[in-house]
């Protein structure tokens, strides 16, 4: 039996309780669980990984709101198709205008939606997988509520290959036998529309024959030019991309880097992710790398295409062959995961601010020494709080930048924290 409708299409829940992930949202405590039960919705964005359930989400809202709902992709649409929608929803009543991608939208288009926004014309609804402090102008930011969706976790993704094993009348007439899941969990990379696509796939081919790993990589190679057309190897891509940066192969980052500008991959999105590798992998071995990333990132701002390949190229090579640390990255994953673990120490006395007389003779400030005032810059005195002195973070990399730093931390402390 044949379909023509993608397995992940068949299978979207028709109701809340159906939904799978995202139980901080629509759990019995969830905000967006509220907003459906108190038929009160506001202006939302959602922010998650590919394949998490936000258009499923979206339409679920509309569906049990009895809301009459507007899809636009921001890969399509214009600022006359917004209009378009604003127009008609003025005559019809507020209408919920679903967003995919706005963050493709560029200021032009967002601003068409500003004022239908303010004045309740449309409810927007806008889905990305970007960060939309960067990607969504301040103004329309300030109207929307944002919330993060989570990525699936292994139990959910199971969950959604039983259902679909269970439920759907097609995978069930193959008879799936599912003896082992991990390599559609790694194939699908979280993605549970890939997820399903691809046990589909293995399924028809299976004919009930057990479903194995073996199998599932062997289906899998066989359809990866079609997955590549439908944009859903975007996060193998990059990964492997940031991944030949970090291992110093230019060649290869190169490659990528070629990749992604032929599938039409927003270059601002490859330029903020080489603005993170600078400071994640290289960061105080080669200080330079993060003024060269956030000058492409500038750059590619203001040039746009064809010509920021030729930036992005410059970045892409420079990174790749500067030498490499994460000392610094390091130093704040150990130190968030100390705070969070045993709380923030109380400031000491002498390190806190006093601008009033009363804090000033409570002590605040006393006998703090200010280093400029010291011979090269430096005064040996405790900034931690009572009972973590010595605390080590940060551990230079060994490389000749940073070997020279803990040399100057050698000379400044004399041993303390190992240095």
């Amino acid at each position: 039996m044949l379909a023509t409708t993608p397995l992940a299409e068949r299978l979207r829940p028709q109701s809340i309780d159906e939904y799978v992930g995202q139980s901080h949202l629509v759990g019995s405590n969830g905000p967006i669980r509220r907003m459906i039960e108190n038929k009160s919705l506001p202006s939302i964005l959602l922010w998650g990984p590919p394949g998490v359930g936000k258009t499923t989400l979206v339409s679920l809202i509309a569906n049990t709101l009895k809301r009459k709902s507007v899809t636009l992709s921001a890969i399509s649409a214009g600022v006359k198709d917004v209009r378009e929608v604003i127009e008609n929803a003025k005559i019809q009543g507020n209408t919920i205008l679903f967003i995919d991608e706005i963050h493709r939208f560029n200021k032009a288009q967002q601003d068409a939606l500003l004022n239908a926004v303010e004045r309740g014309f449309i409810t927007l609804i806008g889905a990305t997988t970007e960060n939309p402090s960067f990607e969504v102008i301040p103004a329309l930011l300030s109207r929307c509520q944002v919330y993060i969706l989570k990525a699936l976790s292994e139990d959910d993704l199971v969950s959604l290959i039983n259902r679909a094993a269970e439920q759907d009348a097609i995978i069930a007439a193959t008879k799936p036998i599912i003896q082992e899941t991990e390599a559609l969990l790694q194939l699908s990379g979280g993605d549970a529309r890939k997820l399903l696509n691809l046990f589909e796939l293995v399924s028809m081919q299976a004919q009930g024959e057990p479903i194995t790993n073996t199998l599932v990589m062997e289906v899998a190679q066989q359809k990866l030019v079609m997955y590549d057309k439908n944009g859903e190897q975007h996060y193998d891509i990059i990964s492997a991309f940031i991944k030949s940066i970090r291992g110093s192969d230019p060649n290869a980052a190169i490659y990528w880097l070629a990749v992604m500008l032929e599938a039409g991959e927003d270059i601002k999105f490859i330029a903020r992710r080489l603005l993170i590798l600078a400071a994640e992998d290289i960061g105080n071995a080669n200080p330079t790398a993060l003024v060269i990333a956030n000058e492409c990132f500038q750059a590619v701002n203001v040039i746009g295409m064809p010509e920021a390949e030729i930036v992005l190229a410059q970045a892409v090579t420079y990174l790749a062959a500067s030498a490499k640390s994460n000392a610094s990255y390091s130093a704040i994953k150990r130190a968030r995961a100390f705070v969070k673990q045993n709380g923030a120490g109380a400031v000491p006395l002498h390190l806190r601010n006093a601008p009033t007389k009363l804090m000033k003779n409570l002590g605040y400030g006393k006998q703090y020494q200010y280093a400029h005032d010291f011979e090269g810059n430096f005064v040996h005195q405790e900034y931690f709080p009572d009972g973590l002195e010595n605390t080590l973070f940060y551990v230079p990399g060994n490389n000749p930048r940073e070997n020279e730093m803990r040399a100057k931390l050698h000379q400044n402390w004399k041993g303390k924290y190992g240095y």
